[in-house]
């Protein structure tokens, strides 16, 4: 089980494009971050009207129900990954087209209250997965999208892409 800090991971541990979701991540013990993530995203989506709920800043963007998917799908995609990788499954993972997932999902047929209380479910779900790895296991690396990436680099892509995605709510839907 883990009993250190688990910080920031190297850039050789995962694809550059992730930088820009780790880079949104404040230092500190990522299990800490994830956990108080929730609270601050559940209040900003259970502080919405139904009305903002089905909101699209463009015509042709998803509507803030659907980037809420999203951020539930990508969660368990990346945390099946870490988990993947930290059994030392050596299998490369193929990745996924966010997009086509977010189009044969119902999302705009979800109440936001039950949107928020899946990622809240599948976010401490994640928490207990990485809380109960050993320390060799946040080392261990796979391939997946073509792309090394370790299981820490993972956690932090989880908590950057919440950030990331927070943001774009707030900048450009409310």
């Amino acid at each position: 089980m883990t009993k250190s800090i688990i910080t920031r991971p190297d850039t050789n541990e995962y694809a550059p494009y992730y930088e820009k979701y780790i880079s949104l991540v404040s230092d500190g013990d990522i299990l800490d971050i994830l956990n108080q993530q929730i609270d601050e995203t559940l209040a900003l989506l259970r502080g919405l009207s139904a009305a903002q709920s089905d909101s699209r800043y463009a015509p042709d963007k998803w509507s803030i129900k659907e980037v809420v998917g999203h951020l539930i799908d990508t969660e368990r995609i990346f945390a099946y990954r870490a988990l993947r990788f930290a059994r030392n499954d050596e299998t490369p993972l193929a990745g996924f087209e966010q997009n086509d997932y977010v189009a044969h999902a119902a999302f705009s047929q979800c109440e936001m209250k039950d949107l928020a209380d899946e990622f809240e479910h599948v976010r401490r779900a994640s928490i207990h997965l990485f809380r109960h790895l050993s320390e060799e296991a946040w080392d261990r690396r796979g391939v997946a999208s073509d792309n090394e990436v370790s299981v820490k680099a993972l956690a932090w892509m989880i908590a950057g892409h919440e950030l990331h995605h927070r943001e774009i709510i707030r900048a450009r839907y409310l």
